[in-house]
């Protein structure tokens, strides 16, 4: 005979109360993850070849804020949606601000574009030029003034800057000019107000980065102030590096700023959120559920910011959100006493197997209940409720 889901629920429960856990906790945590989308991921995108426009890709401003409002119908856990300038750019940013919140969401970080515009073909704040660093900073300063008007709390900055042949640029001028502006930047800020510092190894710069890993934006961050913080992308590193290590440290120093989610196969490939990698994905967020405990993760923003290329949009970012909720939520179940007390004493098979565990548990019982008390469409399967709404032949009926 088959299970309800109400029965899968209560057998979960069970042993999650065996293990001394407190599920109404971690439901209560499940219901309050936020993870913010990205309009740029609902237009049309591609690859440096070329770009495959559909008839549901958003066209307008209006249809990235219907969309991403889409995405949190379903879920219940991405009530904000990152905004790029210029590419959202518009001549009222404070009705902007007020269209989002008309859909039920709100506008989230804003991310200056400081590597398209001619000026910026040998870096941004890195530049040689002094006109071309001029430029960058004033765009980035114009981002802060979006970000008070939209009520947004959080600049994201990535910038593309380096060089691809020896001897082409000064490393140390370069650094310098980079703090030089961010420390103007933050002056800035008022409260609450964050700098989110990406990096990222290679790509487009193949010589070198002038932020190319971890230790080099948490440097920058540090000189710069207590508001600078450093944002982990997971496609942002070198093959086999410790995401989960790096996550933990920058933790522990209180500069952990945020994430940008997606997977990669070789690189910065910005593939589906958990579509190659889904046991490093789950090891990420144990490290955060951990920083939670401890105090040290209430302030982390998480965003996807991955490519969709070749399934719908919006169906693909209700896919990545639910891959992170099943991670929190595997994370959320660690036996952490257990955990600790096979560190303690060395029992290093027993401190794996405690995590395989919770990993290898079918989360979706407890996400049913989670989605159920929320009140969405679809308790059982986002997707299928997605699928079943009609949204996608809608817009592309409307749009195409």
């Amino acid at each position: 005979m088959t299970r309800t889901w109400d029965q899968e629920y209560s057998l979960l429960e069970g042993r999650l109360v065996d293990e001394g856990l407190d599920v109404d906790n971690i439901v209560a945590r499940l219901k309050h993850q936020h993870i913010e989308t990205a309009s740029w991921a609902y237009a049309a995108s591609g690859t440096r070849f070329g770009v495959f426009p559909q008839p549901f890709h958003a066209k307008t401003v209006d249809h990235k804020l219907e969309d991403a409002a889409t995405v949190h119908h379903f879920t219940g856990i991405a009530p904000s949606v990152a905004i790029h300038i210029p590419w959202d750019k518009v001549d009222d940013y404070a009705e902007l601000g007020a269209k989002a919140r008309a859909h039920g969401i709100s506008i989230g970080a804003v991310n200056p574009n400081l590597f398209q515009e001619p000026e910026y073909q040998y870096g941004s704040l890195g530049n040689a030029s002094a006109a071309s660093r001029a430029k960058a900073l004033a765009h980035i300063k114009e981002c802060v003034d979006i970000m008070h008007t939209v009520k947004s709390k959080i600049l994201s900055l990535w910038f593309a800057d380096g060089t691809n042949f020896p001897g082409q640029g000064d490393f140390r001028k370069r650094k310098r000019w980079f703090i030089e502006s961010l420390l103007d930047v933050h002056e800035l800020f008022t409260n609450g107000d964050r700098m989110l510092i990406e990096y990222k190894p290679f790509e487009p710069a193949f010589y070198h980065t002038d932020i190319s890993d971890w230790g080099m934006a948490y440097t920058i961050a540090t000189h710069v102030g207590p508001r600078a913080e450093v944002l982990v992308d997971l496609g942002h590193h070198l093959p086999n590096a410790n995401v989960e290590h790096i996550v933990s440290f920058l933790l522990d120093e209180g500069r952990l700023g945020g994430f940008h989610f997606n997977d990669r196969k070789y690189a910065d490939d910005d593939l589906t959120v958990g579509s190659i990698h889904p046991f490093e994905l789950f090891l990420i967020y144990a490290e955060l559920a951990a920083g939670e405990d401890a105090g040290l993760a209430g302030n982390v923003a998480y965003m996807i910011d991955q490519s969709h290329t070749l399934k719908n949009n919006v169906e693909e970012m209700i896919q990545s959100v639910v891959n992170l909720q099943v991670s929190y939520a595997k994370a959320l179940i660690i036996n952490r006493h257990a955990l600790e007390l096979a560190q303690a004493t060395n029992d290093v098979l027993g401190a794996e197997e405690t995590l395989r565990a919770a990993y290898e548990t079918d989360v979706r019982p407890l996400l049913w209940r989670v989605r159920s008390e929320m009140g969405l469409p679809d308790a059982v399967s986002p997707i299928a409720g997605f699928r079943a709404s009609g949204y996608a032949e809608k817009t592309a009926k409307e749009r195409g």
